[in-house]
C-alpha cells in the first residue's frame, strides 16, 4: 500500500534526532522524545489533514519555538489553535504562541485549515526547538542563525532535513520563507545545495503580530495574494 503524505511526515518526525555539536549555552529540545502526548497529537494532526498524496507548496519557518511546535509537534500551532481550530486536545500542556495566532488568522481567511493544509506544508530547516541560556541563567528561545558557530554546526543537518522535507512530495518551483533574516540564510543554503527554483520572502508572523499588529490585515492580504498566485 502506498504511503500517504501523513505516513511520511510521521516517520520523519519519529526519527528526528540531532546528535551534532552545539556551542556552549545552547540546547536542542526534541518534543517527540520529551512528551509522549506530543507524538500522539502530531499523528492525529497529520492523519487529519495530510492523509493523501497531494503535492504541496513548502512554507519554511526558522526553527520551532518551545511554546509552539516545541510542545505540539505541529509547526506554528500552539495548544489553543490545535484544539479550537483543528479539534485536537492536548491534556499535558497549555500554550499560547503569537506566531500561531497570526498563522491561524491567515488560515481562516485563506479558506480554513482543510483547504490550507491540502495545498501547503509548513516546517523548518532545523525542525527541533533551540534554546539558549541568557546572562540571567534562564533558557530562552533561540534561532539557528543567532550565533555564527551555531549555524556552522547545524548547517549540514539543515540541508539534509530540507532534502527530506522535499522528498515527502513538495513542489520545489517556488518556496515561501518566513522572516527576512531567515531568508538570507535559506538563500545561502540554496546557493550551495540548489534545492528551490524561486524563493518568496514574507515578514515573519511573530514580527507582524508583535510590531505591526495595526497593519496585520495588509500582511495577511500580501500572504494570500502570493500563496494564491501558485495555484
Amino acid at each position: 500500500m502506498k504511503k500517504t503524505f501523513a505516513d511520511k511526515i510521521i516517520a520523519f518526525n519519529k526519527q528526528l534526532n540531532y546528535s551534532g555539536e552545539l556551542p556552549d549555552n545552547f540546547q536542542v529540545i526534541n518534543p517527540y522524545l520529551s512528551n509522549p502526548e506530543t507524538l500522539k497529537v502530531m499523528k492525529q494532526f497529520y492523519n487529519k489533514y495530510y492523509n493523501d498524496n497531494n503535492k504541496r507548496k513548502f512554507i519554511i519557518g526558522i526553527n520551532p519555538s518551545r511554546h509552539g511546535a516545541g510542545v505540539t509537534g505541529v509547526p506554528f500551532t500552539d495548544t489553543k489553535r490545535l484544539e479550537s481550530v483543528c479539534g485536537i486536545k492536548m491534556e499535558s500542556a497549555h500554550t499560547h504562541e503569537i506566531s500561531s495566532v497570526f498563522i491561524y488568522d491567515l488560515i481562516e481567511e485563506y479558506g480554513g485549515a482543510k483547504k490550507f493544509y491540502e495545498q501547503f506544508y509548513i516546517n523548518s530547516p532545523f525542525p527541533l526547538a533551540i534554546i539558549q541560556k541568557n546572562k540571567s541563567g534562564n533558557w530562552i528561545n533561540a534561532n539557528y542563525y543567532d550565533d555564527v558557530e551555531l549555524f556552522k554546526m547545524v548547517k549540514d543537518f539543515m540541508i539534509n532535513s530540507l532534502k527530506k522535507h522535499i522528498a515527502l512530495g513538495l513542489d520545489t518551483d517556488e518556496v515561501f520563507v518566513l522572516g527576512k533574516k531567515n531568508a538570507t540564510f535559506i538563500n545561502k543554503i540554496n546557493n550551495e545545495a540548489n534545492l528551490f527554483d524561486k524563493i518568496t520572502v514574507f515578514e515573519h508572523p511573530r514580527y507582524i503580530q508583535q510590531y505591526k499588529s495595526k497593519e496585520k490585515q495588509l500582511y495577511i492580504d500580501k500572504y494570500i495574494m502570493a500563496l494564491n498566485s501558485t495555484e
